[in-house]
């Protein structure tokens, strides 16, 4: 089916797919009464939240008219025990539609919370029901999935995500401090980049780590020999971000929730938007030091956070990086095994066509293989088999690729093979390319697109199929 029949043939599913998201007759619990971090852990009752309006405190006097979860950002921690039912009863206080994608958990179509799914939406004023046994394991999210096109106050702009952890038992490593940073950026308005007219970008005059300003935030205190385990959640709407801890290391355990197969020291972290990093910091450098984006302008909106070693005073310091250490491959496995034979491969150019100011609202439109969503072609696949995803990027501008419902091995950067590193969001560089493998393991319509909130309303989105 082409992208405009399916979306025919999901209207006409919705009716049955609808008692997949139960109407709940149980009042759900506004959360906004609740201390910012409340756990949730092994919840044996439903999980109970609204999507409500709120009037955010950044700190210093900034006050965000935004959509949440239960009245914080992030929303309430959710803490899963894999293997064992959740369910999520919400309640859709908003005033308008909304959806909620469990991000990186391999669900139902109908459960996932993306409309081209086939999951249902989530009305103004009503209640529902999410019901799922977590997995994979480890760090992941759940956020609006609501187109916003020109509304910088819908979808991902808004203040609707917070953290979902599941948990197996595995022990990432002996640590005294676990610390969740959820990044985001705040009331952003569009500009244009040079020409020709339509090379639209978002500009931002705040940037957080957990809804607060870091002039404005606690700090986070330890003591000298301290391991520290932090999990950082990149919630931007289209920001891909680079973290330091000046005069510390970041030893990356895990990303997007899976362990890596080689952790490694690196002074920078970057993630893509919808990326989750897990990384240990060994506190061996006493003083008081500025946590945040390397970007100047992002940390002058906002985007630090001070960790403070016991006994020490002054003010915080904040040291450029000697250099920038990233990359994929440094994670991956170092014997660098060929990746296993597929029954398929799928070649796929993102591009931009830069359009008039009238057209689109002023947005770019955005093409994959020449085609924008929905008329993009349908993949086909059969459930068992493995296939393959070449991406090559023919923009000027970084695309975090993510692939619903699965998780994929990356096997080749830029031309350059590697293997071992699992994934379900990855940055594609700047006229670069990826290779990744993945197999058809969980049956339904799977959506993958770009996650910049501004690339997706756009067109940067796919379909898959399961025959």
């Amino acid at each position: 089916m082409q992208g405009k029949d399916i979306s025919r043939a999901l209207l006409g599913r919705r009716a049955f797919m609808a008692q997949a998201l139960v109407a709940s007759a149980v009042p759900l619990v506004a959360m906004g009464a609740t201390r910012r971090g409340r756990n949730l852990l092994f919840p044996r009752e439903p999980i109970r939240f609204a999507i409500e309006k709120t009037n955010l405190d950044l700190g210093g006097g900034v006050i965000i008219p935004t959509t949440t979860y239960g009245g914080t950002v992030p929303g309430p921690l959710l803490r899963m025990k894999a293997g064992e039912e959740a369910r999520i009863q919400v309640h859709n206080r908003s005033g308008a539609d909304e959806l909620v994608h469990w991000h990186g958990l391999h669900v139902s179509s109908e459960m996932d919370g993306a409309e081209e799914e086939g999951s249902p939406i989530l009305k103004a004023g009503a209640s529902g029901e999410y019901a799922f046994v977590p997995r994979p394991a480890g760090t992941h999210w759940y956020h609006s999935h609501m187109m916003a096109h020109t509304d910088l106050n819908r979808g991902g702009y808004s203040g609707q995500s917070g953290f979902l952890f599941v948990d197996d038992g595995t022990d990432p490593g002996f640590h005294d401090q676990e610390h969740f940073m959820a990044i985001h950026h705040w009331q952003g308005r569009f500009h244009q980049m040079g020409r020709p007219i339509g090379n639209v970008m978002v500009d931002y005059a705040h940037a957080t780590f957990n809804g607060r300003l870091g002039s404005a935030a606690d700090p986070i205190k330890v003591k000298q020999g301290q391991r520290v385990l932090f999990r950082f959640l990149n919630a931007s709407a289209t920001q891909n971000v680079r973290i330091v801890l000046p005069g510390h290391q970041f030893r990356v355990i895990a990303m997007d929730g899976t362990p890596v197969p080689n952790p490694a020291p690196v002074r920078v972290l970057e993630l893509g938007v919808a990326e989750r990093v897990d990384a240990i910091v060994d506190m061996n450098n006493p003083g008081i030091w500025q946590m945040g984006s390397t970007d100047p302008a992002e940390r002058a909106a906002g985007l630090t956070r001070v960790v403070e070693y016991a006994n020490m005073c002054g003010a915080p310091v904040w040291r450029e990086p000697p250099g920038f250490d990233w990359s994929y491959r440094r994670f991956t496995d170092p014997a660098a095994r060929p990746p296993a034979p597929v029954d398929g491969i799928f070649s796929l150019v993102f591009a931009k066509e830069f359009t008039s100011p009238a057209s689109m609202g002023g947005l770019d439109l955005w093409r994959i293989n020449g085609k924008s969503f929905p008329d993009t072609p349908v993949i086909k696949v059969r459930e068992g088999r493995r296939y393959r995803f070449r991406l090559m990027n023919a923009t000027r501008e970084a695309h975090p690729f993510h692939f619903h419902r699965h998780s994929f091995e990356v096997t080749a950067i830029s031309g350059v093979p590697v293997s071992g590193l699992v994934k379900d969001t990855v940055i594609l560089p700047v006229y670069g390319s990826l290779e990744m493998d993945w197999t058809a393991s969980n049956p339904g319509l799977s959506l993958f697109h770009c996650h910049q909130q501004v690339h997706m309303d756009a067109g940067l989105m796919q379909m898959v199929e399961y025959l």
